[in-house]
């Protein structure tokens, strides 16, 4: 046979624990209570249990081992057990012998329900074994029999009385005991009453009225009965502006002069934007060739030709590839190139080389024939081709240009300073005061991909980053906002019920430090607080509390005060049947 446990909480009263073997729905019921029960240690409420036990034809078992628990128990015969697996048993009464009927249970769990296994046994030779629906039924029948047999020796009495009382008149008896039977109660002399005993029905149905109207006359007059109450303030909206000073070292903050401390948040940002190139270049092959020096030296000297050497024809450049020196030592003639010319000789000696040369940029336009004149260098030689210059050829692509970086940084910067600045924010604490115009945005390196004059392939686009620094002042608001109700100087028994962000203007450096004006705007009135109204209210007549708050508070533009049924004409004297709404409207 099933067992239902209930467990008992401390704050359960005698209702809740009724309530819970009420919906049982197995016939035996183990109340576990928690130490210190206190709604098991009345005698009344466990004379409760048991009389429900037996009306709700359950067998109620106690698991408990506190004495004065059992001690109860043993009053009221409700088997008790130490644990849900020992055997409950009736404990007995001090002074007499009481039967104790144990139920010996296995406890076994299946799907981590508890299932409780009894089996009947008897504690001693005149304990009663247990019934179909467990122990407390043995109780239940045996008070019902000890009922009918005392009823019946009572009837078998006085049926010997009768029957020895009248032996020779059998007859007579009989017709005494039918006389008896059929004789009508007794009425008594009290008009009252007897009307009472005459009419019982009415008196049943008048009694119930009565008692109905008394039950609703306490809900509509005690319980029912709430009100709302709306008071009016009339509030004055000031504007606020004060000079204030900031300083960055934290020891020298002084709010009550308006010195606040700055803190600077910083953050870094990396942002990359893509561009388009607008740069052409030229990357065809260079031309090259050789170039012809020579020098008339008068005496002896040398004219070094170092690499690098530009030389140019009809504006075209071309760099020498190589070092090359010309000099005489002012003796030999035959190191002269004209020698045997005796014309010539006598202007001095002619030293020639050859160098060669390569265009400075690529392009076919560097290809020139082989000219004897047109040629210059910025050394003391002359020049001449005596071959043409050859391999330049074309190729244009499209390269990154120091403008097009310039604009993608411009760029860059006008769209991520919003950005920045948002991120920025993100990270301050929503308690903290702001000074948006300290917002500052410090551009790092840029970079290029592809470089200046690199070559961006077809489809492609350059792309630039940035690195920047960000960074604003916050100070404490909370710090603010009692700098500004110390500045509003408002009455003891006025309040700032409303204040708009305030915000700071003209934040400007100077040699002595931050200066700015910080201002804002407030909305003052009388100090009225809804527990305020409640304790002025409850328990008086509509009117006469209506004239109570008038005369309590100034500032006060209307009181409407609502109750929730026509028949009601005071405020409840209960706090949580008064609902106050406080409306603040400007002047």
């Amino acid at each position: 046979m099933n067992k239902d446990v209930i467990y008992i909480e401390a704050e359960d009263d005698i209702t809740d624990v009724i309530t819970k073997i009420e919906n049982s729905k197995e016939k035996i019921v183990a109340l576990v209570p928690p130490k210190k029960a206190a709604v098991l240690r009345s005698i009344v409420n466990i004379k409760l249990i048991a009389k429900t036990g037996k009306v709700a034809e359950k067998a109620i078992v106690l698991v408990t081992t506190d004495p004065s628990i059992v001690k109860l128990a043993a009053a009221t015969k409700i088997p008790v057990t130490k644990n849900l697996q020992s055997a409950p048993a009736v404990p007995k009464v001090e002074g007499e012998e009481v039967t104790e009927t144990v139920v010996h249970e296995e406890v076994t769990e299946k799907n981590n329900d508890i299932v409780m296994q009894e089996t009947v046994a008897e504690v001693n030779e005149e304990a009663p074994l247990l019934g179909k629906s467990g122990f407390l039924d043995d109780e239940i029948e045996k008070d019902e029999k000890e009922a009918i047999s005392a009823a019946e020796i009572d009837e078998s009495k006085t049926e010997e009385s009768l029957g020895s009382a009248h032996k020779d008149e059998p007859e007579k008896a009989m017709a005494r005991k039918d006389k008896k039977e059929k004789k009508p109660g007794i009425k008594s002399t009290n008009p009252f009453v007897r009307w009472i005993q005459e009419h019982k029905k009415l008196t049943i149905g008048g009694a119930t009225l009565v008692v109905l109207i008394v039950v609703l006359g306490v809900w509509a007059f005690v319980i029912a009965p709430r009100a709302t109450i709306t008071v009016g303030i009339r509030t004055t909206s000031t504007n606020f502006s004060e000079n204030v000073t900031f300083t960055e070292k934290l020891a020298d903050e002084d709010t009550s002069t308006g010195k606040f401390y700055l803190e600077e948040k910083k953050i870094e940002n990396k942002s990359e934007v893509e561009f388009e190139a607008t740069g052409k270049k030229n990357v065809g092959e260079k031309a090259s060739g050789d170039v012809v020096i020579y020098a008339f030296f008068k005496e002896a000297g040398t004219i070094p030709v170092p690499a690098g050497t530009l030389f140019t024809y009809n504006n075209l450049s071309y760099v020498s590839q190589k070092e090359d020196t010309l000099s005489w030592d002012g003796k030999t003639m035959s190191a002269c190139e004209n020698n045997g010319s005796p014309t010539i000789i006598t202007s001095g000696c002619m030293v020639s080389g050859r160098i060669a040369v390569l265009a400075e940029a690529p392009g076919s336009s560097y290809n020139v024939s082989a000219s004897n004149s047109g040629w210059n260098t910025v050394v003391s030689v002359a020049v001449y081709s005596d071959k043409a210059m050859a391999g330049g050829t074309d190729k244009t692509v499209t390269v990154v240009q120091q403008s097009d970086i310039d604009a993608a940084k411009a760029k860059l910067e006008t769209a991520n300073e919003s950005v920045n600045k948002a991120k920025l924010l993100d990270t301050i604490p929503d308690d903290a005061f702001v000074i948006e115009s300290s917002f500052k945005q410090t551009v790092g390196d840029v970079t290029s991909t592809p470089g200046v004059g690199e070559e961006v392939k077809d489809g492609e686009k350059a792309k630039l980053s940035v690195v920047t620094k960000d960074s604003i002042y916050v100070i404490d608001s909370t710090k603010v906002e009692e700098f500004i109700r110390e500045k509003a100087k408002l009455a003891e028994n006025f309040k700032i019920y409303e204040m708009n962000d305030p915000f700071i203007e003209n934040f400007t450096k100077t040699d002595a430090g931050y200066v700015a004006k910080l201002k804002t705007s407030y909305v003052s009135g009388p100090k009225l607080t809804e527990s305020d109204v409640v304790e002025v209210v409850k328990g008086k007549g509509v009117g006469t509390a209506r004239q109570d708050l008038e005369k309590a508070y100034d500032g006060i533009s209307k009181i409407n005060i609502q109750t929730n049924f026509p028949w009601v004409s005071s405020i409840p004297n209960d706090n949580n049947k008064i609902t106050v709404d406080i409306e603040v409207s400007e002047k």
